[in-house]
């Protein structure tokens, strides 16, 4: 018995890196899992590859139960299939973990269009279709009396907490994901449905294809010590988000990275001043001084100088 024993679970862009580390979790830990992959490149070119068919292999020599999805999750139709895949497969849905997504980085002044489309496309989109599908399902049951312990886990990244020089496109699709969240848990609750994020730090091929620089930060210790940047390190908490168990837990972001987890609050009011009527352009130039110094400073931008 797991801790997610008989739970049905989507991870998409499961084929590889942290995605696949969350099937194999969920697995052993007694899940019936659905393991979306496009097998896209790191680009999110059709590369002709089928690494879900490979994870949904592993899973069942270890006596797991699983089935491979080959939706494009940022298609509408496509995140309709996912859920239907679960439903027809396992027959229902428990848990949503939205992982796929690739990167174009480039600077913003060198950003062509498609590049911004792209990815806002599959980060952004490709977590609000197959959130929409899923949620329209636990409305439904909910309404009849069927409600699920239905749980919600979203990607997001440091880049979209803190920004990222270099990567606008995806730090801009990150942000909007950790706010999406927040709104899913706010519009969800009332049919028992929990949505949370995480921004985790882990080795995978958008990690070490980012520079040598982050390659060899992220390269695996030549020690044997504790490697901090194993995908499987941040699986754990997101099993443990997708058990019954986190109910209480609803519409935070965690960052993950090997054995830290650390909770990330988002816009919140600080220092403030309220002169009870209409300001002069004039006058705000020592109130504005006032609020920054006694506010909290900002998190450095990933990459700034």
């Amino acid at each position: 018995m797991g801790i997610v024993d008989g739970r049905v679970v989507i991870i998409t862009g499961a084929g590889r890196g942290i995605g696949r580390e969350h099937a194999l979790a969920f697995a052993a830990e007694g899940a019936k899992v659905v393991v979306n992959d496009l097998g896209a490149g790191l680009d999110g070119r059709d590369v002709g590859e089928h690494p879900a068919e490979q994870v949904v292999a592993e899973i069942k020599a270890a006596g797991g139960e699983a089935v491979v999805n080959g939706d494009d999750v940022a298609s509408w139709d496509g995140a309709a299939n996912l859920v239907k895949t679960a439903i027809d497969n396992f027959g229902g849905l428990d848990v949503l973990v939205n992982n796929a997504g690739f990167l174009r980085d480039k600077m913003l002044v060198s950003m062509d269009e498609s590049d911004w489309d792209d990815v806002i496309r599959v980060h952004l989109k490709g977590h609000f279709a197959p959130l929409r599908h899923a949620a329209a399902y636990w409305r439904a049951e909910s309404k009849v009396g069927r409600p699920r312990a239905a749980r919600i886990i979203n990607t997001s990244s440091g880049a979209g907490l803190y920004g990222s020089v270099g990567q606008g496109n995806y730090a801009a699709a990150k942000a909007g994901i950790a706010e999406m969240t927040i709104q899913a848990a706010a519009e969800m609750k009332g049919y028992g449905v929990t949505a949370n994020a995480i921004a985790p730090a882990a080795r995978t091929r958008m990690t070490t294809s980012a520079g040598e620089a982050m390659a060899a930060q992220m390269a695996a210790p030549a020690d044997g010590s504790f490697d901090k940047m194993d995908p499987a390190n941040i699986s754990p908490l997101v099993v443990w988000l997708g058990s019954e168990e986190s109910g209480s837990v609803s519409g935070r972001v965690f960052e993950i990275e090997g054995g830290l987890i650390a909770l990330s609050d988002g816009w919140q009011r600080s220092a403030q001043r309220d002169k009870g009527a209409r300001w002069n352009p004039a006058e705000l130039g020592p109130v504005v001084t006032d609020i920054l110094a006694e506010g909290p400073a900002p998190m450095p931008v990933y990459g700034a100088r």
